[in-house]
């Protein structure tokens, strides 16, 4: 068997352990097969495999050094940029995860992840200006874009255009009528309002379309807390934790 050949079947094996869940395994052929041919660029496409092994294994640092290598071997790679801008993200790395949405977005300008992300961030950062600016790139080729729509009526929401936040999530329930988190999303904003029945109305809904959605009857316990209905407040706080949900932040409002 060539070198060649015997390093594809390293990394045929690989995936094989990788769709069984062998992680450790499928990192040791993965090695195995890059060690054989240490030359080859495609090999970018290794570190990528064990980078996201990594990250499952809760190795984010050793992550970020692979997703690194890969790119060193081949620096314009869409898939790697955005994998390693997500771990900066989920690390806590706010401004290299800016700048690496930033950079796939110099190469591929309509990138719908990158532009999410990096209107998330900006609003996060209080910066309402670019990330409505990025929500509105999404949407001018996806006007259907959920989440895009969802990040855009949170922003306005936050940002001093109530009305216009109302309208829009009003009007992306009448696209998707089915779907839960629109539901919930307008139930807060009319929490806020302290329109508490058209808030219990629509948390409701979202309840009744996923019933087994542990964050929403968390936030209809917190609207029934606020209503003073301590007992149907409880109700709901057993529900979500039976569901899964965590108590930690909430549970003690």
């Amino acid at each position: 068997m060539g070198a060649q050949t015997h390093c594809q079947e390293l990394v045929r094996q690989g995936m094989d352990a990788l769709a069984a869940d062998s992680l450790m395994q499928a990192e040791q052929y993965f090695r195995l097969a890059m060690h054989e041919q240490p030359a080859d660029r495609s090999n970018y496409l290794l570190f990528r495999y064990i980078g996201q092994i990594q990250e499952k294994q809760g190795k984010q640092q050793e992550a970020l050094e692979s997703y690194t290598a890969g790119l060193n071997l081949n620096p314009k790679n869409l898939d790697l940029m955005l994998d390693r801008a997500a771990l900066y993200y989920r690390m806590g790395n706010e401004q290299r995860a800016l700048s690496s949405y930033t950079d796939v977005l110099d190469i591929e300008p309509d990138n719908t992840e990158a532009l999410l992300m990096r209107a998330h961030i900006y609003s996060g950062m209080h910066d309402a200006k670019r990330a409505r600016n990025d929500y509105n790139a999404i949407l001018a080729n996806e006007p259907l874009n959920e989440s895009a729509y969802i990040g855009l009526v949170l922003l306005n929401d936050n940002d001093n255009r109530p009305r216009e936040a109302m309208e829009q999530i009003t009007a992306l329930i009448s696209v998707y009528p089915t779907h839960a988190l629109p539901y919930a999303i307008r139930g807060g904003m009319y929490q806020r309002r302290r329109e508490y029945e058209l808030a219990l109305h629509d948390l409701s809904r979202a309840i009744a379309i996923e019933p087994k959605n542990p964050d929403f009857y968390v936030s209809r316990a917190l609207l029934y807390e606020e209503m003073r209905k301590k007992k149907l407040a409880r109700a709901d706080t057993q529900t979500a934790l039976r569901l899964g949900a965590d108590p930690h932040g909430w549970l003690m409002k």
